[in-house]
């Protein structure tokens, strides 16, 4: 199996996992068979793939005065369509579609820093102060 073959999968994997999270979490969003939710992942990938970047671009200024939170919104909408598309995976409402995209977002971003797979990591370091010296003035050290 090629790297890309591989990250594709593991993307897809997150992003079934996290769907699959906010179905039962979030009230209004369900699916009726696995194939439905895998069917539902697939397409919401693909849409996200080719079609967010034009919203995205559409939308920027939105975006911008927002600080990026319009950004779930439009995550919210393709969750919207994804659940009108198909006939296995239900979103009732835009506020569930709305809850779910913010959960689906959180849930990938932390699978995604855990396994590593988009260069997002946390790392946490623990330093030690510095040695005071006996010319520095006494006075307070500001380390950037």
């Amino acid at each position: 199996m090629s790297p890309s073959q591989k990250k594709f999968l593991q993307s897809w994997l997150i992003n079934t996992i996290a769907v699959l999270i906010a179905a039962q979490i979030v009230h209004g969003i369900r699916y009726d068979s696995t194939a439905g939710l895998i069917i539902a992942t697939l397409l919401l990938g693909v849409l996200n793939a080719f079609l967010r970047p034009l919203l995205l671009l559409l939308s920027l200024p939105l975006v911008v005065v927002t600080l990026g939170l319009f950004i779930v919104v439009i995550n919210a909408v393709l969750l919207y369509w994804v659940g009108n598309l198909l006939r296995d995976f239900h979103v009732d409402t835009f506020r569930s579609a709305f809850w779910g995209a913010l959960l689906i977002s959180i849930i990938t971003v932390v699978l995604n820093a855990v396994t590593g797979l988009r260069n997002a990591r946390i790392v946490i370091h623990r330093s030690q102060p510095p040695k005071r010296m006996d010319n520095d003035g006494g006075g307070r050290i500001i380390d950037v």
